[in-house]
């Protein structure tokens, strides 16, 4: 037990970095996935592409090449030439990569509400914006559940690659211990700190799902 007690506050600071970084994730990339759905689905064509071409280049591309070049190579840009810090750096390559898949995701849920709301709306002189914001957006929500939630219990797991930054999260933090005390144990408490998180994430959204799901009886 007292091997136990000390391996803890390594791990819980790994953590709140762990923590931080998701949530400061989701707190940017939902707002840019949401606009970038948006033009995505608009008339304006120009935007149309340059957004499916970002998509494509983030999704078609492995997240950790992503926080390596946005860590490592973005300072060798003459044109550039910005060194960001870990933390930032990590942020940045999780923000714009979250934010491509968040796009599909509610490019997918407002594709699938009925086109005749459109209409309905259009016939009570609402404009586009109006449409979007009243009828369309809310609708959308209940589509997205269950891909929402798939992709934010993974980008808990997908925290775990900014060890190749030297970011003290909890896999880098139990492994730092496990180097030191030739154990296996931090690795299953780092296991139990996924589990838990995962399983409060699950709870979350199934509770979400419910409460449309009473909605729509």
């Amino acid at each position: 037990m007292d091997k136990l007690a000390a391996m803890l506050p390594p791990i819980l600071g790994g953590a709140k970095t762990t923590l931080a970084l998701f949530f400061l994730t989701l707190l940017l990339s939902l707002p840019i996935g949401l606009g970038l759905a948006l033009l995505r689905v608009s008339a304006l064509r120009v935007a149309r592409q340059l957004v499916n071409a970002y998509i494509w280049l983030m999704r078609g591309t492995p997240l950790m090449l992503q926080l390596l070049f946005i860590y490592f190579a973005l300072p060798l840009i003459p044109v550039i030439g910005v060194r960001l810090p870990d933390f930032p750096a990590a942020i940045t390559a999780f923000v714009l990569n979250y934010s491509a898949y968040f796009a599909e995701i509610f490019r997918a849920g407002i594709q699938a509400v009925d086109r005749g709301q459109y209409e309905a709306a259009k016939s009570l002189g609402m404009s586009y914006g109006q449409t979007m914001r009243r009828i369309v957006l809310p609708q959308m929500v209940r589509h997205i559940l269950p891909p929402m939630s798939n992709e934010t219990i993974t980008l808990i797991k997908d925290i775990s690659l900014i060890y190749v930054l030297a970011l003290n999260d909890i896999l880098r933090a139990a492994r730092n211990i496990v180097q030191r005390d030739f154990t296996v144990t931090p690795f299953v408490v780092a296991a139990a700190f996924y589990l838990l998180m995962t399983f409060a994430l699950t709870w979350v959204f199934q509770r979400l799902e419910q409460h449309y799901a009473r909605q729509d009886q």
